[in-house]
């Protein structure tokens, strides 16, 4: 006679952030998978490159047992692309890259394929920093005007909130959108995307694109490049579905 069905443990979820934001671009995510009873884990991402980033993640997942789901936002859709590790069992694009191997990001904002993105001069600026993994000790990076912040990247977001989100802006190495994707953790994972239709960042055309040729299951969303600030509970929703197949 069969025991008593036991529950299976939830999942961690895992979230990494993307290019001109920090880990607290998650916190509403957070809280509200939270609220689902999920326990969250935000590592940094140090917006140096898909290589370097995808490894400071792995050190994260190693010292988490048990089922995780990935999810990345923005350029965190590369990282979670060439992060690998066993415990990963879905993985979740919101507003995100999901390069194919041999491919940088860079490549997903062809004007000609893909029009649309604001992420050109004058709203992306450049400035020199200090960075000890570049070649003497200084690397450009990007980040984005601060009087272009709310009206490009967070325009669904209030005044207070963008400005909050202004004060937590991290620039990203330049190289980053450039490197070559390595092997793709796709390839072998079951994936989600959500794909928000008023993206000023990353084409919604793009991110179709890149959904369709993962064969992500798809959900799309009229919200900005800053769905997870502005519409959490339903990309909690996405990444609790993810995390319950």
């Amino acid at each position: 006679m069969a025991g008593p069905a036991t529950a299976r443990p939830l999942p961690t979820i895992v979230l990494v952030h993307g290019a001109f934001a920090d880990r607290t671009s998650w916190d509403p995510v957070a809280a509200a998978l939270h609220g689902r009873g999920y326990t969250v884990v935000v590592p940094d991402n140090p917006l140096r490159g898909p290589g370097y980033d995808a490894a400071a993640v792995e050190k994260t997942l190693a010292g988490i047992s048990g089922p995780v789901v990935l999810v990345g936002h923005s350029y965190g859709g590369a990282v979670i692309t060439n992060t690998h590790n066993p415990n990963v069992k879905a993985l979740v694009y919101v507003a995100a890259f999901a390069p194919a191997q041999g491919e940088p990001v860079q490549l997903a904002l062809d004007p000609i394929r893909f029009p649309g993105s604001q992420l050109l001069p004058p709203v992306l600026q450049v400035k020199a920093v200090d960075d000890a993994h570049a070649i003497g000790g200084r690397n450009l990076d990007g980040y984005i005007a601060a009087d272009a912040f709310h009206r490009v990247f967070a325009p669904d977001v209030s005044d207070a909130t963008a400005a909050t989100m202004l004060t937590h802006q991290r620039s990203i190495a330049l190289w980053a959108n450039l490197e070559p994707s390595g092997p793709t953790s796709w390839s072998n994972i079951p994936s989600w995307s959500l794909i928000p239709t008023r993206d000023n960042i990353i084409p919604p055309a793009a991110q179709r694109f890149m959904a369709g040729r993962i064969g992500a299951h798809t959900t799309e969303i009229a919200a900005s490049h800053a769905v997870l600030v502005s519409q959490p509970a339903a990309v909690a929703a996405v990444i609790a579905t993810a995390a319950g197949s």
